[in-house]
């Protein structure tokens, strides 16, 4: 993985993101050394998004498995304050 800082990347944004779309690197981002954000492809971003559907999905089978009640997606919202 590609480490820059966050001021060289306001300097090389272009560069980077090329890089990150076409080259299939992933970036992170650093502030004071330390790693703060990375950018990384569409494709990249979907693949891990398809993994966290999948296990929230394999946590609700398991929820209902174990005899958890369903919960109506307007009370959800309402408890989180969404």
């Amino acid at each position: 993985m590609i480490r820059i800082s966050t001021s060289d990347l306001r300097k090389d944004t272009a560069d980077v993101l090329n890089k990150v779309a076409y080259g299939g690197d992933r970036v992170a981002l650093q502030r004071r050394g330390k790693d703060v954000a990375v950018i990384v492809s569409v494709e990249d971003y979907e693949l891990l998004k398809a993994i966290e559907d999948k296990a929230d999905l394999e946590m609700i089978r398991k929820i209902k498995e174990e005899g958890g009640d369903d919960v109506l997606w307007d009370d959800l919202k309402k408890e989180l304050k969404l």
